[in-house]
């Protein structure tokens, strides 16, 4: 099979580039079978950072790939003709679960949004911890006018995001948002020169690597739950998580170098 994903590590840190340029990094069949085995590997293997891009020059992700050449799309369409709902969800669902093993590592995930960013390609950005899209990108929530909806989880992650009015905004007219208004909405974090995403992604990857990796997993498990649970809830999980980490005794690796003035080597987990 023909690697149209790869998985790359570099240190601390891992990236998976996605690299269909002749349908835009839309995802068929092969894609998913290469992303979920990507996921088998940082699983067993975590790295301290991962960064989600789309090959050079090209596009992000035009998300799901609709040809009829793709197996999946064949499967929906005798789905639909059959009237069998169960054998659409489990199409969805098998989809869902690849991209939630991914974002739901125990690390940060930051999205590279190199280039265009269409449909699912969106909804993979915004599922992600962290974005840092490219100048002259555009997220589009392309789905309703091809008359779908979002089903990579990007409608939730996005109403999470930046609240239920700019989610209805954008997934209910399927405008193309461009970058600087990404970052006024805060759909992204940065906005890198042209052509220099993947670059400023992997300084901000290389950055969050050499923090205590603990530390990171730590704060990353609380800011994930916040928005499912009650303050109170909140709380109590930041001093669990706290306590667990202090008692790791990696702080005495970053109290030491603070101490001695030097920067500090945290060991792995």
């Amino acid at each position: 099979m023909k690697d149209e994903l790869c998985l790359e590590r570099n240190g601390h840190v891992a990236v998976i580039t996605l690299n269909r340029p002749g349908r835009k990094n839309a995802f068929d069949e092969g894609m998913w079978v290469q992303l979920e085995a990507a996921a088998d590997s940082l699983e067993k293997k975590p790295p301290r950072c991962l960064v989600i891009t789309g090959e050079a020059q090209g596009p992000f992700c035009a998300g799901m790939d609709v040809n009829p050449d793709n197996v999946q799309i064949g499967k929906i369409q005798r789905a639909i003709e059959d009237g069998d709902n169960d054998s659409i969800r489990a199409v969805l669902m098998r989809i869902r679960a690849a991209v939630d093993r991914i974002t739901g590592l125990p690390v940060p995930v930051i999205a590279a949004v190199n280039g265009d960013a269409h449909g699912g390609g969106a909804e993979l950005a915004v599922r992600c911890d962290l974005r840092v899209m490219d100048a002259e990108a555009v997220l589009r929530f392309s789905e309703v006018t091809l008359g779908l909806m979002p089903d990579w989880g990007g409608g939730v992650a996005l109403t999470r995001l930046a609240g239920p009015g700019v989610a209805a905004d954008l997934i209910l007219t399927a405008r193309p948002l461009p970058a600087a208004e990404a970052l006024a909405l805060g759909v992204v974090n940065r906005i890198s020169a042209v052509d220099k995403c993947l670059d400023e992604a992997l300084a901000l990857a290389a950055r969050i690597a050499a923090n205590g990796p603990r530390a990171v997993r730590a704060a990353l498990r609380l800011i994930r739950a916040v928005p499912d649970v009650s303050l109170k809830r909140a709380l109590g999980l930041e001093t669990e998580l706290a306590t667990e980490l202090i008692a790791s005794g990696e702080c005495y690796h970053g109290i030491l170098a603070f101490l001695e003035k030097r920067s500090p080597q945290f060991p792995d987990p």
